[in-house]
Formats: C-alpha cells, sequence, structure tokens
C-alpha cells in the first residue's frame, strides 16, 4: 500500500508539472504545425495536448482537420479532439487580398485565399479520407477548457487568431484565466512574408491579432520572422530527417521534399522552422537566448501596411499587457530537439 501510494504521489506530481495545451491551428499537409503537434504529442512528460482547433490560414477549415487527423492517425492518438472554428476571417476577404495585390503589387504568399473555399477535402498522399468529423464548436470548446482549468491553460497559436478573438470577445473575463499564450506571428525589425509589411499570420487576420495583443491575457510570448528567420532549414537539415524512414518522417519528406519549398527539386531551397520554434519553448526554453517585452498592436486600416505589427498606444488600450518578443536562439539546440522528436519511433 505504501509503494502504491507513492506512485500515485509521484504520478500526480508527475501529471502536475505538464502545460495543458489548447493547439490552435491552420495546419497544412505538414509542414511547421504539422511538426509542432508531432514534436508536443512526443513529448508527454512536458505537455498534454487537450484539443486541436482548426483555423483558416494555410489552408480552410475542412482541409487544415482532414490534415490534422492524418497526423493523429499516423501517431496513434485518434482520440484526440479536433474542432473546426471560424470559417473565415473577422473583415478580411479574398476580395480585399485581390484588390490589395492589383494596388500595391503580387503579394508574396495569400494562404487559404489562394484556393477555393468550397473545395472538395481531398485526403493526405496515399491515405483515404478519414472517417470520423471535426466538431465545429472549437470557439466554445476554447472557453469551456479555459473556465474548467483556470490559471492553467497554455495556448499554443500557429495560424491566424480568429478563433482565439472570437473567445475572448464572447467571454471577455477568460482574458485573465488564461496562463499565457505562445503565439507564431508578427515582424517587427524585418520584412514581412505575406506583403512586405506584413507576416502572414498577422496579415490574414489583423483584426483578430489585434483583439489578442490588446487583451489581459498575463502572458503572451510572440515567435515573430525575427526569430524565425534565425532557424532556417536547408537541404541538409532536411536529409537528416528525411533519411529516416517512419510514417512521420515520410510525410514530412513528402511535404517539405514536392511542395514547399521543395527540396527535392530545388536543393538550394530554403524553409523555416516557424511554428515549431513556438513548440520547441513549450519544451525546451533555454534555446531562447534573446527576448524583450514591448507593448505591440497591429494596423488594421486597410492598405499598404495592414496587418503590419506596430507599437500599441496604452492610451486606447490601458489593461494590455505586454508581449515578449523572442529574438535570438542557440540554432543548434532547438533543431537537435526538433530533430529527435520528428524521428522518432512510436
Amino acid at each position: 500500500m505504501r509503494l502504491l501510494a507513492g506512485f500515485l504521489v509521484v504520478s500526480g506530481l508527475w501529471g502536475a508539472t505538464r502545460d495543458l495545451v489548447l493547439f490552435d491551428t491552420d495546419s497544412g499537409l505538414f509542414g511547421d504545425d504539422g511538426a509542432a503537434l508531432v514534436m508536443l504529442l512526443r513529448s508527454p512528460s512536458k505537455v498534454s495536448v487537450q484539443a486541436i482547433t482548426i483555423v483558416p490560414g494555410n489552408v480552410w477549415g475542412p482541409q487544415g482537420a482532414e490534415y490534422m487527423f492524418h497526423i493523429l492517425d499516423l501517431l496513434k492518438r485518434a482520440n484526440l479532439t479536433v474542432a473546426m472554428g471560424a470559417d473565415g476571417p473577422l473583415l478580411h476577404t479574398i476580395a480585399m487580398a485581390r484588390e490589395w495585390g492589383r494596388r500595391w503589387g503580387t503579394l508574396s504568399y495569400i494562404g487559404a485565399f489562394a484556393q477555393d473555399p468550397t473545395a472538395a477535402v481531398i485526403p493526405a498522399p496515399g491515405s483515404k479520407l478519414a472517417t470520423r468529423k471535426p466538431r465545429r464548436d472549437a470557439v466554445n470548446l476554447l472557453i469551456s477548457e479555459i473556465e474548467r482549468h483556470p490559471g492553467e491553460v497554455t495556448i499554443l497559436a500557429l495560424g491566424p487568431m480568429t478563433n482565439i478573438a472570437l473567445a475572448l470577445r464572447m467571454k471577455p473575463d477568460i482574458e485573465s484565466k488564461i496562463q499565457r499564450i505562445v503565439f507564431m506571428g508578427g515582424n517587427i525589425r524585418v520584412a514581412g512574408n505575406a506583403s512586405n509589411a506584413a507576416e502572414f499570420n498577422f496579415w490574414f487576420d489583423p483584426e483578430a491579432a489585434r483583439i489578442v495583443l490588446r487583451s489581459r491575457i498575463p502572458q503572451k510570448v510572440m515567435f515573430g520572422l525575427d526569430i524565425c528567420n534565425l532557424a532556417p532549414i536547408h537541404k541538409a537539415e532536411f536529409d537528416q530527417i528525411a533519411a529516416v524512414h517512419t510514417p512521420v518522417t515520410e510525410l514530412f519528406r513528402e511535404d517539405l521534399g514536392n511542395r514547399y519549398p521543395g527540396f527535392l527539386k530545388k536543393p538550394d531551397a530554403v524553409a523555416y522552422m516557424w511554428d515549431s520554434l513556438a513548440a520547441a519553448y513549450l519544451l525546451e526554453p533555454e534555446f531562447v537566448t534573446k527576448s524583450e517585452p514591448r507593448y505591440l498592436d497591429v494596423h488594421t486600416t486597410w492598405g499598404q501596411f495592414y496587418g503590419s505589427t506596430v507599437p500599441l498606444d496604452r492610451r486606447v488600450a490601458p489593461g494590455a499587457t505586454p508581449v515578449t518578443v523572442m529574438l535570438g536562439l542557440d540554432f543548434k539546440r532547438v533543431f537537435g530537439l526538433y530533430k529527435d522528436r520528428l524521428t522518432r519511433v512510436d
């Protein structure tokens, strides 16, 4: 009995040290969102992923859910809840993006706006469509999980922040009940990757990003392009992972090798860890070597600077908390973590 009691105490302490994570994603086939999910699910002593919520961004919601189901099947985690949220950004539209391009030049990347939102969902290459369907209550799910675990939940936001902004608008009191939000998005000292001024996640739904940055969430941790640009994936890094043959690395090889950035056809191509950096922070935050606090806002007037990250005028949001902006990293350390989690055998 004493041994059993000791085991239960140790088990309880082990569980208590794990982050409870809500994984909000605009996942494509694999890319950085899928890698981020694999990293977390293969780190059960560090984090417990409570649910996956889908937001439009890289692809529209139904397709993103299908890709998430495929990755969960590869990891034998079919029981994890997947829920779709908003059907699109709060205000931004395909027409606005097209008109932006007509007036100010070609946008570097427009994600789901380049796709037909009514197109049929397709399976991942070499697989069949998932037999299960996502829930359609992602925003309510976010609210309920935060209220069920006040002060304990980390939101990992890897796409546009539409779902999170809607949750904050529906239930403003949850702001102070969120332990922290760790997000990939924004840019401060470097150029954008959607327009020259704006990073894609902020550009796709600037109004949502503004709501989150002006919120009272106690901790906001930003992995913007300033630090993501310091974590490039070249073919040498790609080859280290693709050389290991598991279902996950085969999907990694298919996506990064034949799609973006296309290493198998363009050996000089470059990708970046992006969302994987934000996920890695939940596992080994020590890889970050430089950060600074800032009060930040998002430019929401439609024009050339739509979606760009700007300083916050605190008079308009006096309750807003600062953002910890990540600026430097130990790439060897974080890539080692990334490689280890992606190449493990389940």
